[in-house]
């Protein structure tokens, strides 16, 4: 991981293109060590290049940021227009940033804002990581730091693989962000192809998979592409994951009301946990964000849920909803 990371962003490394090797070294120290906003900013660079990257390689994040308590959301406008949005939840004791992977999502899961709003591309690398930057900017203004990433934002990481696993290793390396691989997070409806990528994927980042329901048919209620996967599919390729890596997989669940949410459902989604070889997951009950087609489960419901799970000796913790009023929760993330 000594290799300079810019190379992995095939634009910048056209505009450095004859330029002697320890000047890629300056450029990710000015980057993702100084995390300047423009060029000038970086002093350690000759202004000739300064000037030839601003013009090729601008580092300007063209952003408008909407901000609730402890969340703020940029959407940010992309270099063809195409507008994408980012989330960074400030914890007391962490800072967390939800990355998108695409701009909108081909999967039209019934539940989520992002997949009404239909598919335009998946994101580059550089697209990827500049959410990130754009937060550790400001961050940085208040000497904090990104400390954990979540591939959960717009877009399905396993239907943008390469560039995704690309930029987690520009964010985990000493050059980079650097940022712990066991602080980052790939989030995924279940593609059972790009799970079995990160088994084999060299570095300890965590799963999460998407299930939001307990069995095939009020799954494909859901979300579409249960008709591809199966939670047979999906269960065994977890499996694998866990198998290979040792690693606790997150399964999410989203609570809507009176659909997913009943205790025969709980029950239903214990049984296939406990049938695993080596059940080393946990689940996470996620409130659902309401809209016009649903509502989110009560309080009461999601508790009871959850004990279910707990008595049967499954993990299982509650999350909490971040960025109601501002479109940055779960789900809501549309790209307006």
């Amino acid at each position: 991981m000594g290799e300079s990371k810019v190379i992995m962003i095939s634009k910048l490394k056209k505009s450095l293109a004859g330029q002697p090797a320890f000047r890629y070294k300056q450029v990710d120290e000015a980057v993702f060590k100084q995390l300047v906003s423009t060029w000038d900013e970086a002093s350690n660079l000759p202004k000739d290049l300064i000037q030839k990257l601003n013009k090729e390689f601008p580092l300007e994040i063209k952003a408008k940021l909407h901000e609730d308590s402890d969340v703020l959301k940029a959407v940010i406008e992309l270099e063809d227009g195409v507008c994408i949005e980012t989330v960074l939840m400030r914890y007391s004791h962490r800072n967390t940033v939800c990355l998108s992977v695409q701009a909108g999502c081909p999967l039209g899961c019934h539940f989520c804002a992002t997949g009404q709003g239909g598919f335009k591309r998946d994101l580059t690398v550089w697209e990827i990581i500049l959410q990130a930057l754009y937060f550790g900017r400001i961050l940085k203004e208040k000497g904090e730091r990104i400390d954990n990433v979540v591939f959960m934002g717009m877009g399905e990481p396993f239907l943008n693989t390469d560039n995704v696993l690309e930029a987690v290793k520009i964010l985990n390396a000493k050059e980079g962000l650097e940022i712990a691989a066991r602080s980052i997070s790939i989030s995924t409806v279940g593609i059972t192809e790009g799970i079995k990528k990160l088994a084999d994927f060299p570095l300890q980042i965590n799963l999460a998979v998407s299930l939001h329901a307990p069995n095939d048919k009020l799954r494909l209620q859901l979300m579409p592409i249960a008709k591809k996967y199966s939670i047979a599919k999906i269960f065994k390729a977890m499996e694998g994951y866990i198998f290979k890596t040792n690693r606790k997989v997150m399964i999410e669940y989203i609570m809507i009301d009176n659909l997913n949410d009943h205790i025969k459902m709980a029950k239903e989604l214990a049984v296939i946990i406990k049938a695993m070889q080596k059940p080393l997951v946990m689940v996470n009950l996620i409130p659902y964000n309401e809209t016009d087609k649903f509502q989110p489960s009560s309080l009461e419901r999601i508790e009871g849920f959850r004990n279910v799970l707990l008595k049967s000796g499954i993990d299982c913790i509650m999350r909490k909803s971040f960025g109601k009023s501002i479109s940055g929760a779960c789900g809501q993330l549309a790209g307006r």
